[in-house]
């Protein structure tokens, strides 16, 4: 089986056309998690402190992290961690990170200046710590991702991982520099970093124990976990090129009206146009046609015209000559996007089965099946699953869709059957509404929370500056919006280079240092520390947001049993012998220097 690897973050080039870009995913048509820029420093480089040589950044350390906060007599795992005392003097601030949904290897970056957790331990004379997440990389409580093993991996159990280890981690500090195991947040002020998913965990960690850590920086944190997340494709529509986005919304719903109301012989021709013959169930070739949306989220201020524009190009560029804002129109972007397509498609399935590639209904193959270690897909959804949903699906009737609305959350639900058989017997819908009730979601209120979101970000609807309920900035609770800034670019020092984020990465430094100055030993590890019992009431919507469906609003009905009429039957039942080769859809790493 030959598939190609690609980057995450910098794109390869395809020779005369087009960059595919898996981003490890376990079949092209499940969307990226939603990572953190990976930084990682040139291998075995090291800090030097006072012209004394220090471990390399890359150094891994280990924690006794217990399998479950409820039942401790189960026991302990390791639980992998970077550290540096690069910057420390004794008495100053901790300051923690985690990757989240990652192998943490690929993120000793987070400790230096190239980052924000660097940025603010460097004028505060602090440490930095990247702590790996339970059932993602080697961190593992049990040797398998089974949903037995994944009954302990829980947003609760992630947040109680980062309580225990500030309370109880002996830091290996030099003796003449600090004692290791009394740095814990009752005598040093800890500051929680995180982004995108670990950025929500910042925030829920902070409301589910208020005065463990000093202060927290959530960058995209998307804190409101939304089970239908059509608001995705929103940044995406609303920033893209006009004449783009307008001939995108009419190839989606020509092929929509054609596979809901065509003959077979129809849909079989407009599959074939798009490169996807072989392709057996019609809502998975339209679900394909997400990939290109999808690399929207690889954008950053340094990434120039990136994958997303090239594709925006074929669409909108003839002989020459670029579409006015309401492009060329359906006859030739229907034309343009299958010759696009048809390329891509064979450039990123290679010479994998088309319905192994692309194909959602085959129960029996490989990957779904697939347990072992170091699969941060399948670890972050049974998160999805089971706690915050985010199925990225087609925008409700009646709104401007760039997506397929024949992919719908019960496409999604269909597929938790298939990766964890044992846990879903049949399709259901995560328990989103019990997360936002636990850990406030938009509604947070907590003092010396830092939020940074950006314009651009498809996250955007799941922060705090979401359309529908975009929060107000306040001193303790500070949130800043980035007109040029994408998922997660503040946490970058290089991507200073925008002026509004130098000025957002500025303000954290100067900010995160007046708050560790307030610090007092001994006082608030503890205690509640929430804000006024009123919230700040949320920002009033613009004209643009105004007529927005419901924020909890129903995907559109769509009868799939009439769309794939007509299709041979999914073959379903257990694991076939062959499990295919760990690592087999991965990408190559990406330095951000």
């Amino acid at each position: 089986m030959k598939l190609l690897t690609a980057l995450t973050f910098l794109s390869i080039t395809i020779p005369s056309f087009v960059t595919a870009n898996l981003g490890g995913r376990p079949h092209a048509n499940i969307p990226p998690n939603p990572a953190i820029p990976m930084v990682t420093m040139p291998a075995d480089t090291s800090p030097v402190r006072n012209g004394t040589v220090l471990p390399p950044y890359s150094t891994l350390y280990y924690f006794d992290q217990l399998i479950d906060h409820n039942k401790p007599e189960l026991g302990t795992f390791q639980q992998r961690y970077m550290f540096t005392w690069e910057y420390y003097q004794k008495g100053g601030p901790i300051v923690l990170s985690t990757p989240g949904e990652s192998n943490a290897a690929g993120f000793s970056g987070y400790l230096t200046n190239r980052t924000i957790p660097g940025l603010i331990a460097q004028p505060n004379n602090g440490a930095t710590v990247v702590l790996e997440h339970r059932f993602f990389g080697l961190s593992n409580p049990y040797q398998n991702l089974s949903a037995t093993a994944f009954a302990v991996h829980t947003i609760d159990q992630a947040i109680e991982d980062l309580v225990y280890f500030a309370r109880n981690v002996h830091l290996p500090f030099p003796a003449e520099i600090e004692n290791g195991s009394q740095v814990g947040p009752d005598k040093n002020p800890w500051i929680l970093v995180g982004g995108s998913y670990s950025g929500a965990l910042t925030s829920w960690t902070m409301v589910r124990h208020p005065g463990v850590f000093h202060a927290g920086y959530s960058s995209s944190g998307v804190v409101q976990a939304i089970n239908y997340y059509w608001g995705y494709f929103e940044p995406i529509r609303q920033n893209m090129p006009r004449n783009c986005s307008a001939d995108v919304e009419r190839v989606i719903d020509y092929m929509d009206h054609t596979f809901k109301y065509g003959k077979k012989k129809d849909k079989d021709a407009l599959k074939a146009k798009f490169g996807m013959p072989n392709v057996t169930h019609y809502d998975d070739v339209a679900g394909t046609l997400r990939n290109q949306l999808w690399t929207w989220q690889s954008l950053s201020p340094l990434s120039g015209g990136a994958v997303f524009f090239d594709f925006c190009d074929a669409l909108e560029m003839k002989d020459g000559v670029a579409a006015g804002p309401r492009g060329w129109g359906l006859e030739h972007a229907l034309d343009a996007w299958g010759k696009y397509e048809t390329q891509y498609v064979a450039t990123l399935c290679q010479d994998t089965p088309q319905d192994e590639c692309l194909g959602t209904y085959d129960s029996t193959l490989a990957y779904w099946h697939d347990i072992s270690v170091d699969q941060a897909y399948r670890s972050w959804l049974w998160f999805c699953c089971n706690e915050v949903g985010y199925w990225q699906d087609g925008a409700p009737e009646g709104w401007p869709s760039l997506v397929t609305r024949l992919v719908t959350p019960q496409y999604d639900y269909r597929q938790c059957t298939y990766w964890f058989p044992e846990a879903f017997s049949r399709p259901t819908r995560p328990k989103t509404f019990i997360t936002n009730a636990k850990y406030d979601g938009w509604n947070v209120n907590e003092e010396r929370l830092f939020f940074v979101n950006a314009k651009k970000d498809p996250w955007r609807e799941a922060t705090v500056s979401s359309d529908y309920h975009p929060r107000r900035s306040t001193k303790k609770q500070p949130i800043h919006v980035l007109d040029n800034g994408y998922h997660c670019s503040d946490l970058i020092s290089r991507f200073n280079v925008a002026p509004d984020i130098k000025a957002v990465q500025d303000n954290a430094v100067a900010t995160f240092t007046q708050w560790i100055s307030e610090f007092v030993p001994g006082q608030g590890a503890n205690a509640r520390r929430a804000l006024d019992a009123v919230m700040p009431p949320i920002e009033s919507r613009d004209d643009t947001n105004s007529t927005l469906p419901p924020a909890e609003v129903e995907p559109p009905a769509v009868d799939l049993g009439t769309v794939n009429s007509g299709v041979p039957e999914p073959h379903t039942g257990g694991a076939p012998k062959h499990v295919g080769r760990k690592g087999a859809w991965d990408v190559d790493p990406v330095v951000v220097n």
